[in-house]
């Protein structure tokens, strides 16, 4: 069992979350945003900001950031 475990998302008080969105997502709302509380990432939609954010740990944050910059997702984006 781990120290923290991740808290159910729906009952996190969000208020106080201190939300940061992409500068490359143009403003548009078409990005996600991300948060932090308790010691956990919380990534949310910022077209939906109402809905329940996921919940990470920041080790698990940390190996999809590393899988990003080594393009381990890049076959998901469509070009064009």
């Amino acid at each position: 069992m781990t120290a923290n475990p991740k808290p159910d998302p729906a009952g996190l008080d969000l208020t106080q979350v201190q939300w940061t969105v992409s500068s490359h997502s143009g403003g548009g709302g078409d990005c996600v945003r991300v948060g932090a509380i308790d010691g956990h990432i919380l990534i949310g939609d910022t077209k939906n900001p109402d809905r329940a954010p996921h919940v990470f740990t920041p080790s698990e944050l940390r190996a999809f950031l590393n899988g990003v910059r080594d393009g381990e997702f890049d076959h998901l984006i469509q070009h064009g």
